[in-house]
């Protein structure tokens, strides 16, 4: 209960990294070709792709999908906001110890 919204936005953002890293390695890629690569279904893929152009971390191209203008910052700062995520965790596991 506590946890579920927390779950669900990890599981997108997992989602949306997938997909990312699918337009990175392989793009221009198109949304089909993209739910083939990811196994995800072709509305899940529209979507992550929409949040990911709004961040700027992809733009459509007339052959698909694209790395955008931001992703290389993005990447250079991956390491550094995974370490916050983690480190709150860790903050949140030390509270839950005190029950």
């Amino acid at each position: 209960m506590l946890f579920d919204q927390v779950n669900r936005e990890l599981e997108l953002t997992q989602r949306h990294l997938e997909v990312l890293k699918v337009v990175i390695d392989r793009g221009p890629i198109g949304i089909l070709k993209l739910a083939d690569e990811t196994g995800m279904p072709t509305h899940k893929v529209r979507y992550s792709l929409r949040v990911l152009e709004q961040e700027q971390l992809i733009k459509p191209s007339s052959h698909g999908a694209v790395a955008g203008d931001a992703v290389e910052r993005f990447i250079a700062d991956f390491e550094n906001n995974v370490a916050d995520i983690i480190s709150r965790s860790e903050s949140i596991k030390d509270v839950g110890k005190t029950f």
